[in-house]
């Protein structure tokens, strides 16, 4: 039987080399390397847990209140907010506006690029001043931009009911308070405008991506006998697959949060033709103070981005090839 003596020694034995064994693991090169390098990504994910993180679950918070911006309390009211944004159908007339929108901008924003890239990536005399025009709509202001389209929407002295009417066109409102028919232009309008300013932007991207497809492989494919058409297919698409990849998931949630044009152009009208989800959480959160509300919206645009991120990545590993 061991006596107590003998557990005292033994555990005051051990103290020394615990310390000892301690101080060389502060002073070793691999633990001041840890520090180092999370000291170089300390100032990003301090940015990022203020500027994302806590907003991120304060809104969640707040879509669990009943606030107004001026009452320093906030009233707890569960999921009411929720239950009363999913029985409402101007939610689901929001959410169908918001889908039109990014989905048609999207697609036709990817295929114009790419159509761009593939031809101002032939040597053809004036490429550059092409590439520059058509890049400097993504590099203007969103505001200025709209603004100027504003103009060319304009029913009486826009030009492009000036030039329309040269061919016998009738005048159209095609962003204004127009009844019956003339609300379906609305949201064409808007989504013209939004492809204009992001064509350039994805035909830069695909530019990029062209240039990483070895030349060698064109080359090999005419000696088979390809033509331009089987090139496209089986080489340059199946390589391009990455940048499109990377450019359609931008897409998708840069045109499913627009604001700028929205606010701008149509202010979600006429009626409620142009009002997406973003624009219907401003008008909630910010103009009708039902801050609850409008973060219960913000949290479901969240989630739904978040469940059609992972669903793009899913989906990506059938159709993304990696040279």
């Amino acid at each position: 039987m061991t006596p107590m003596g003998g557990v005292s020694a033994s555990s005051s034995g051990d103290g020394p080399g615990l310390a000892i064994r301690l101080w060389r693991w502060l002073r070793s090169q691999r633990l001041q390397d840890v520090l180092t390098g999370y000291a170089f990504i300390a100032p990003a994910f301090l940015s990022l847990g203020v500027w994302w993180l806590f907003p991120l679950v304060y809104s969640v918070y707040l879509s669990l209140t009943d606030w107004d911006f001026l009452r320093p309390v906030k009233k707890f009211v569960g999921l009411a907010n929720y239950i009363k944004m999913f029985s409402h159908a101007e939610f689901a007339r929001v959410l169908w506006n918001t889908t039109y929108f990014s989905l048609a901008t999207t697609v036709f924003s990817l295929l114009g690029g790419l159509v761009l890239a593939l031809i101002l990536y032939q040597k053809i005399r004036g490429t550059s001043i092409y590439r520059a025009l058509i890049f400097s709509p993504w590099v203007t202001p969103t505001v200025a931009a709209a603004l100027v389209w504003l103009w060319i929407y304009n029913r009486d002295m826009g030009i492009l009911n000036n030039v329309l009417s040269l061919f016998g066109v009738p005048r159209i409102d095609w962003i204004g308070s127009g009844k019956g028919a003339l609300r379906l232009w609305a949201m064409p309008s808007l989504i013209i405008f939004t492809i204009w300013k992001t064509l350039g932007y994805n035909m830069v991207y695909f530019m990029a991506g062209l240039t990483t497809i070895p030349s060698e492989l064109y080359e090999a494919a005419e000696i088979d006998g390809a033509g331009t058409w089987d090139k496209l297919r089986h080489i340059t698409l199946p390589l391009l697959s990455p940048m499109t990849f990377f450019l359609l998931v931008i897409s998708l949630i840069t045109t499913f949060n627009a604001f700028d044009q929205i606010r701008v152009m149509t202010r979600g009208g006429p009626g409620d033709a142009t009002r997406t989800m973003v624009y219907y959480m401003y008008q909630n959160g910010f103009e009708s103070f039902k801050v609850g509300y409008g973060s219960a919206v913000a949290v479901v645009i969240f989630l739904i981005l978040f469940v059609l991120t992972i669903v793009q990545f899913r989906l990506a590993r059938k159709w993304v090839h990696y040279a």
